[in-house]
């Protein structure tokens, strides 16, 4: 199990049904996309950092599954400030500052808020309920099949890499592009091997195109929908009434 599924089973939220954190994660994220940047994107990463901390997600956690979607927010940002002359020659863009303010406010917010939802909301609970909707049967099968497959190739990567630099397979650059050769190797064979052995017991138990999977009851209350569109409800009046004085 890795960090982002145990945060998520080990959330206070955990208790509530999908739908509600959906409508609050989705509601904020609407805000960020659709909203001025300021005061909006501020109004919705403070709303987010302030959700997390009531659902006990870890702040650590928090920041190291960000770092890297971040980091790739700024380097796409930064070309906005640039601009190339007609004859060829590098300057700064009228306006690139602002332009490029604005995407790292609004994809900085709505990064929060879909992580906030992986960080409370564990695979196993949303895939059991979106079974139950309108979806293709098969997609969302595909889907758990897919999330199950690369969690079992996780592990092994894991134990075989371990296994690998206990043996010094990793002490020089040369030693370890071999091993990295052999560890893609054994991870494809695996693979493999596990999509066949996971496809026969599947055909051993009668498998008839769908998985019945038994999930507890989490009834969805209007109390606490409310409750979870309130935040971005009140967002957007507070961000459309700064836009209209001003």
């Amino acid at each position: 199990m890795t960090p982002i599924d145990t945060a998520a089973y080990r959330s206070r939220w955990r208790r509530y049904h999908p739908a509600v954190k959906g409508v609050l994660c989705g509601g904020l994220l609407a805000c960020a996309l659709l909203l001025p940047p300021w005061p909006g994107a501020a109004l919705v990463g403070a709303a987010t950092l302030a959700a997390a901390a009531a659902a006990r997600v870890p702040f650590g956690l928090l920041a190291r599954v960000a770092t890297a979607p971040l980091v790739l927010i700024a380097t796409s940002a930064a070309p906005l400030l640039l601009a190339v002359g007609g004859s060829g020659d590098l300057g700064w863009a009228d306006g690139g500052a602002e332009r490029a303010a604005t995407v790292v406010a609004r994809a900085s917010a709505a990064l929060g808020t879909q992580l906030l939802f992986v960080l409370t909301t564990p695979m196993a609970d949303l895939l059991a309920r979106l079974a139950r909707s309108r979806l293709p049967t098969a997609l969302v099968e595909v889907v758990a099949l897919t999330y199950q497959m690369l969690m079992v190739l996780m592990q092994t990567a894991q134990r075989v890499t371990s296994g690998q630099a206990g043996r010094l397979g990793y002490h020089s650059r040369r030693s370890g592009i071999r091993s990295a050769g052999a560890l893609g190797g054994v991870l494809l064979v695996r693979s493999l091997d596990r999509a066949r052995r996971l496809q026969e017991g599947l055909a051993c138990r009668g498998y008839t195109g769908r998985l019945t999977v038994q999930t507890d009851e989490q009834p969805v209350r209007l109390v606490e929908l409310a409750a979870a569109a309130a935040p971005a409800l009140l967002i957007a009046a507070l961000s459309l009434t700064q836009a209209v004085l001003l």
